[in-house]
């Protein structure tokens, strides 16, 4: 059977162990050839009936599975589950829940939850070059995440309140690309001008055009060698080509993901839901399933997420959301 087109087909390939074996092979090594993750020696030898490979070299772990060095790694869930669930999460428009995906592939919600998220790191994906240019609008805009005050338990409601926060809700802000139609997001902690324009001017190309809603923290790009356009969304959404139409489709797709999928989401994990969405949106262009699933699985190396970092042990406590 050649390699999976569909769900069907995906589940049907990655139930053979070796054909597990022989993607994660082509996915880690362009050229085929497995070579230690510790010592880097590639004349390794395969065991089989432990389904393990051994490297000759001398040092304290000679025999490691292909799972070694990647989001896989120390996981007892079989790669016969892991990769339709990568598939799943890589394909499913608005989101796969953990209870959902648990049924699906037979293990514990917690398990699921852990999987997930150990996807979602995969899928984030770091920039080295900046948004717009010359002749590349770039659309920017912020969104609140986060159920009405009214609706919160009393506790946490009076608790945000003592601790001094204006809003109950996550902040987020995001920049859309015209040309290339891809978009860049994170968590930021306010919308104050200093915060929006700094992360404008980390991430966008100067001289490129900026359109944004006439919000007042977006005041001053225009002296900031932006070419600065706003739209007032009071009067009007389109004025000829100013608008915050493709980013604000990206704010709807995420909310509908939150809210209908997930439900209810951590500030404290909500990056990693951005990275989700942002994974998706950004190569729904001339892609197909099995090439978003080829692409998420070629950035799984070298990405680890433990189960403590995961929960956040030792870190601040979380923010009710």
């Amino acid at each position: 059977m050649s390699e999976p087109k569909t769900l069907l087909e995906a589940i049907q390939y990655f139930s053979d162990p070796e054909n597990c074996r022989s993607f994660m092979v082509s996915v880690r090594w362009a050229d085929e050839v497995v070579r230690c993750p510790r010592c880097g020696y590639d004349k390794v030898a395969y065991m089989e009936k432990a389904k393990l490979y051994f490297c000759p070299k001398k040092h304290d772990r000679p025999k490691f599975s292909l799972k070694v060095g990647t989001i896989f790694e120390d996981s007892p869930i079989a790669l016969e589950k892991w990769l339709p669930a990568a598939w799943l999460i890589a394909n499913c428009k608005n989101g796969i829940s953990s209870y959902e995906l648990a049924r699906a592939i037979g293990v514990t919600q917690k398990s699921a939850w852990h999987i997930l998220h150990r996807l979602r790191k995969a899928m984030k994906e770091e920039h080295t070059e900046p948004m717009g240019g010359a002749k590349n609008p770039t659309e920017a805009d912020e969104c609140f995440l986060g159920g009405k005050p009214s609706n919160m338990h009393p506790a946490k409601r009076m608790k945000a309140q003592q601790n001094g926060q204006h809003t109950e809700k996550a902040i987020v802000f995001g920049l859309y690309e015209r040309n290339t139609r891809k978009v860049r997001a994170k968590v930021i902690p306010n919308v104050r001008r200093d915060v929006l324009q700094a992360e404008i001017l980390s991430q966008v190309a100067p001289g490129s055009a900026i359109f944004t809603d006439a919000w007042k923290g977006y005041a001053g790009l225009a002296e900031k060698q932006f070419v600065h356009e706003t739209v007032s969304h009071i009067n009007e959404y389109v004025r000829g080509q100013v608008s915050t139409q493709g980013i604000e489709n990206f704010w709807s797709l995420l909310k509908r993901s939150l809210t209908g999928t997930y439900v209810s989401v951590e500030p404290f994990h909500l990056d990693a839901y951005l990275d989700e969405q942002t994974f998706r949106f950004n190569n729904r262009i001339e892609m197909r399933d099995a090439d978003r699933f080829k692409k998420l699985m070629s950035q799984v190396v070298g990405k680890r997420l433990t189960y403590a970092e995961l929960t956040g042990s030792g870190s601040e406590e979380k923010l009710p959301f």
